[in-house]
């Protein structure tokens, strides 16, 4: 992987926007991580090398958010995300790298026209059964693909809460399914030394990610930033689906 020049195009661009994600600002664009890896590796090594860069980013991000999130709606969204990993864990072993690449086209693609899409007017009350589905979908999501920011802005921005504890929530959490995603991720013997040597490499830039999302959050307009991002999951969803099939 290392000396795969094709593996350092696509991975340095990749972390850094997952990095300026992890710190609050444009949360969601973390989605364009896996698939994009994936034109270079295999998905199940990208999300194996991605897993241990996450939990270090979310530890840095988290410092800055605590305190700030609410903790009623993350009672609503937790339990239902753990129970989507479980199930994603379950089917894992019935998923082949093709299958892998058509899920992540899927996603990519599905995620990227919705957020494209969506429209800025949409608003309502919270419910604990829609939070149950949408913290399901983003725990299978985030487990095959690291990918479960688009499910979960489904629920959240519609609440249109206070803009930090908005951001506040979706640091929270997603350190917590990072952390839970340790468990089955060792259990199917993807923590092994070569993908955390791999990860260890790209630690500075996502360090460097994060520190440069925190510095831009009142610089850059966020909106144009998304657009940029859901773009491109467009167009990796596009190619990744024609590699797979």
């Amino acid at each position: 992987m290392l000396s795969d020049p094709l593996f350092w195009l696509v991975a340095i661009p990749a972390v850094l926007i997952t990095g300026i994600s992890k710190s609050g600002f444009a949360g969601g664009a973390g989605g364009l991580t896996v698939p994009l890896l994936a034109l270079a590796i295999s998905p199940t090594a990208a999300t194996a090398v991605m897993l241990p860069l996450l939990i270090y980013m979310d530890l840095l991000s988290a410092r800055s958010w605590w305190g700030k999130h609410s903790t009623k709606q993350l009672w609503i969204l937790l339990p239902s995300a753990v129970l989507g990993i479980v199930i994603a864990y379950l089917l894992f072993d019935r998923l082949n790298e093709q299958y892998l690449r058509g899920i992540l086209g899927v996603v990519s693609l599905g995620f990227g026209l919705y957020g494209l899409l969506q429209g800025s007017r949409l608003q309502r009350q919270p419910s604990s059964w829609l939070g149950n589905i949408c913290g399901t979908i983003a725990g299978f999501t985030s487990f095959v693909a690291h990918a479960g920011g688009p499910p979960l802005n489904a629920y959240l921005l519609p609440l249109r809460l206070v803009k930090t504890e908005y951001l506040a929530t979706a640091v929270m959490f997603f350190a917590v399914v990072n952390g839970v995603k340790l468990i089955p991720y060792s259990l199917l013997g993807q923590i092994n030394l070569s993908n955390l040597m791999v990860s260890a490499a790209l630690a500075p830039l996502a360090w460097i990610g994060v520190k440069l999302g925190l510095r831009i959050q009142d610089k850059i307009d966020e909106k144009h930033f998304k657009q940029i991002i859901l773009s491109l999951m467009v167009l990796v969803g596009i190619r990744l689906l024609w590699t797979a099939f």
